[in-house]
């Protein structure tokens, strides 16, 4: 599934936060594949923790290849712990991903159900797991899911976002950023973009 940026919830955004007004006209937003598949997305997300974009690509797929290219519950739960460090996972990374297949196995989470929950019920569950944390659990919701209303206070990018974007000399406090949060509504996730890419895209000033 492919998620795209509508004109019209830009419009509806820029209405609400007039601000975005440079972004809006001057940022070209890519869209996006998500599979819907959670228990996949978990696991990537698990190996790719303190790693950079391509050591954790190559780690992933070495223990893709490991698992016989099938990365799921039952293969993970069969898999020797030692075999999987190989694959240049942590022991803690190995702990992790057999707990999350062993609460997949037991039924303690469905994960092909969780994508009919709210938001805010999807969080819950998922930080639940060992090693699964707020801030996991929300990217889940944007690139696993496409959900449209999300916008992380644990993101470091978003704040420093924020920061440039309202001309901050501090980092955005929690009750600053349940404002945004709430004005921004329900185009949280499309401001994420926003913000995102604020940093990169600064417009030079001249004297």
């Amino acid at each position: 599934m492919e998620f795209h940026f509508d004109r019209c919830d830009q419009l509806a955004l820029l209405r609400q936060a007039p601000e975005f007004a440079y972004a809006v006209e001057h940022f070209d937003l890519k869209s996006f594949e998500y599979s819907g598949d959670l228990f996949f997305a978990l696991v990537q997300s698990i190996v790719s923790q303190q790693l950079s974009i391509h050591a954790a690509a190559a780690v992933f797929s070495r223990l893709e290849k490991f698992l016989g290219g099938s990365v799921d519950t039952e293969s993970i739960l069969k898999a020797d712990p030692e075999a999987m460090r190989q694959c240049g996972l942590s022991c803690r990374k190995v702990e992790y991903l057999q707990g999350i297949a062993r609460a997949a196995a037991s039924g303690e989470i469905v994960f092909h159900e969780l994508g009919q929950l709210s938001d805010d019920e999807i969080i819950k569950r998922l930080t639940c797991l060992r090693g699964v944390g707020i801030w996991t659990a929300e990217m889940l919701l944007i690139f696993a899911l496409g959900r449209k209303d999300v916008l992380s206070f644990k993101d470091l990018g978003i704040r420093k976002g924020m920061r440039l974007l309202y001309k901050l000399d501090h980092d955005v406090t929690p009750d600053e950023f349940e404002v945004l949060r709430r004005k921004y509504s329900p185009y949280g996730t499309l401001a994420s973009f926003y913000l995102w890419s604020y940093k990169d895209n600064i417009p030079v000033m001249k004297h």
